[in-house]
């Protein structure tokens, strides 16, 4: 039994570098854009990931055919806008971009369950 080299290293490193080269400080940082006297420079998080894989399996002799065998690689960028650098007379703030769905979900569960200790009290007073 015999099995495939498994991906060469060069390989991932190549494709590190593809990835890394990608996500350069212009990716994390937007361009400046300036209104009325302040300045906003977007703010990104950066997240990537890369892999390799290998196989093996028996060599089958008849017609020249080959069972088993692979190998790949493969990676991936993800930037997601966080906030944004605020410059205005002379000072820098990071202002981050929240989500407003985790407060809406609180919201709405607080109203539900005021809704549902209420409703005993209504049935009673109905008696």
């Amino acid at each position: 039994m015999s099995s495939l080299p498994s991906v060469p290293s060069s390989l991932a490193e190549k494709l590190a570098q593809q990835l890394g080269a990608s996500v350069s400080a212009q990716a994390i940082y937007g361009p400046p854009i300036e209104r009325e006297g302040v300045t906003v420079i977007p703010v990104a998080q950066a997240r990537y990931g890369f892999g390799g894989g290998g196989g093996s399996g028996e060599k089958q002799q008849e017609a020249g055919t080959h069972a088993g065998g692979g190998s790949g690689g493969g990676g991936g960028v993800s930037l997601t806008p966080v906030g944004y650098i605020e410059l205005r007379e002379g000072r820098a703030r990071f202002k981050r971009i929240r989500s407003s769905a985790v407060p809406l979900v609180a919201v709405s569960g607080l109203v539900a369950l005021l809704l549902l200790r209420s409703v005993p009290k209504l049935l009673s007073k109905r008696k």
